[in-house]
């Protein structure tokens, strides 16, 4: 009896520890995951102009074959919302997957191929949105149809958040959504975009889950001066005056601070590193060594830099109409991208002291993203992502990432929301060529998102189903 309740506990262990796999036909909901993804690149929702609900239509058609209702929420009838949600019993609070429909737009002449084609080539997947975001709105998608398609039994109730207007119109989506209808997405966890895999000689080395981003907190300089003919040179030329301006914030070097989430990803980094990098890791904050570690971060890896401090990039000079003509006007834009706990106003204020000229005025740009503070890391939540992720991937280290760019994460982690972005699986290669988001030749690995939508069902399935 005593070897038949062993074996059978061993059985029972291994099936529970085995949950989250045995239940799907992979093969199977990976050829169905592509398909969706396929046929919502093939949806132009370019932002500008938007035409999200072209996506939304789409989304409630494949929820309606699989029996699950959904409601579209809009502030324009052209850009709607679309929110779909498996109930629970109620015992703990819901979780959020959310996914943007619409994408930034294309230079079709960039492109070898059409760019809302969905090209399926050499395993990849081309087309823009394959990377940001339609690959975690799919595997949203396919979490919530697999959890009907097995009837799971889930603690909590799972909402799936389509939202529209995140490349930089959050006003129709995210802010709606938040400010009109938060009781339909209110959850305690948020899963996103954000997140990156790092592959290095063929397995997944890193796991970078998303807990915080930079705040977007641009600014232009407006340089005035003396108009007059070219020909004749004047103290007072406006394009002078700015480019003076731009050479002196440009080659501030902004404040040295860390966040837990920062903190813990250096630390974690020099235990996987070779020794000369393991000890800048260790040293990030050590002020007998930081400006050289930062001078190599700047040199060799700019994101080490950037998530060291709020970081202050020139994008934008607009001076002159006439080569003969000095202008009385000149301007450039600041891409500043602040830390999490930046004082806005304070910074701004420090900058006018580097620049140092009262001919220049600093003019803010609208704030359309809010300050939010950093998601934990020792959390339910974050723990079953490292958890899931360190069975998928024994070979891997878990990594807690700042985002330097920015997500509609910050509007519900601003509401009080623990979120977190996780992404497909790249190579350093793949993550340097020319295929990125944004960038022309968008495209994905048909194995690292299929990868991707299984590494979101077996967080949900650990954090949300029933015992």
């Amino acid at each position: 009896m005593r070897l038949i309740f062993c074996v059978f506990s061993i059985l029972a262990v291994s099936s529970a520890n085995a949950e989250p796999d045995y239940l799907v036909d992979w093969d199977q909901a990976g050829a169905e995951a592509v398909g969706h993804l396929v046929e919502l690149i093939q949806i132009d929702t370019s932002n500008p102009p938007g035409n999200e609900t072209k996506a939304v239509e789409y989304l409630e058609g494949v929820l309606e074959l699989a029996d699950i209702g959904s409601q579209t929420y809009a502030i324009d009838p052209e850009r709607a919302n679309l929110v779909a949600r498996i109930k629970g019993n109620g015992s703990k609070r819901p979780i959020l997957m959310m996914g943007h429909t619409d994408v930034v737009g294309v230079q079709p002449d960039k492109w070898y191929a059409d760019p809302f084609s969905g090209l399926r080539q050499d395993g990849f997947i081309y087309g823009r949105g394959t990377l940001d975001d339609k690959d975690n709105l799919t595997a949203a998608l396919m979490v919530i149809k697999l959890l009907k398609r097995y009837d799971v039994k889930l603690d909590r109730d799972v909402i799936f958040l389509a939202e529209s207007g995140e490349e930089g119109t959050p006003e129709v989506g995210i802010n709606f959504m938040v400010e009109k209808h938060f009781d339909a997405i209110d959850a305690e966890y948020c899963l996103a975009e954000g997140g990156q895999n790092v592959i290095v000689d063929d397995q997944v080395k890193t796991v970078g889950i998303e807990t915080t981003e930079k705040m977007p907190r641009r600014v232009t300089l407006m340089a005035r001066g003396t108009p007059g003919h070219g020909s004749k040179p004047t103290l007072e030329n406006a394009v002078v005056i700015l480019a003076q301006a731009v050479a002196k914030a440009a080659a501030w070097e902004t404040e040295v601070r860390f966040n837990e989430t920062t903190r813990t990803y250096f630390e974690r980094m020099a235990e996987i590193s070779d020794p000369d990098d393991a000890f800048r890791y260790r040293n990030v904050d050590n002020p007998e060594e930081s400006d050289g570690i930062q001078q190599h971060f700047l040199e060799t890896f700019p994101y080490h830099y950037s998530i060291s401090r709020t970081s202050v990039v020139p994008t934008v000079m607009d001076a002159g109409f006439r080569k003969n003509v000095i202008p009385s006007e000149a301007s450039a834009i600041l891409d500043i991208r602040m830390l999490p706990d930046e004082n806005v106003e304070e910074f701004y204020a420090k900058l006018a002291a580097v620049i140092d000229d009262p001919r220049i005025e600093i003019v803010p740009e609208r704030i359309y993203r809010p300050a939010a503070p950093p998601s934990e890391i020792d959390n339910e939540m974050f723990q079953t992502l490292e958890r899931v992720a360190r069975e998928m991937y024994p070979q891997a280290t878990v990594l807690p990432i700042m985002q330097t760019g920015a997500t509609d994460m910050a509007q519900v982690r601003a509401k009080g929301m623990q979120a977190y972005g996780i992404g497909p699986a790249r190579s350093i290669e793949e993550i340097n060529s020319g295929f990125g988001a944004h960038g022309d030749n968008e495209r994905i690995s048909e194995a690292a998102f299929i990868e991707l939508v299984k590494y979101m069902w077996n967080v949900v399935i650990e954090i949300a189903a029933s015992e």
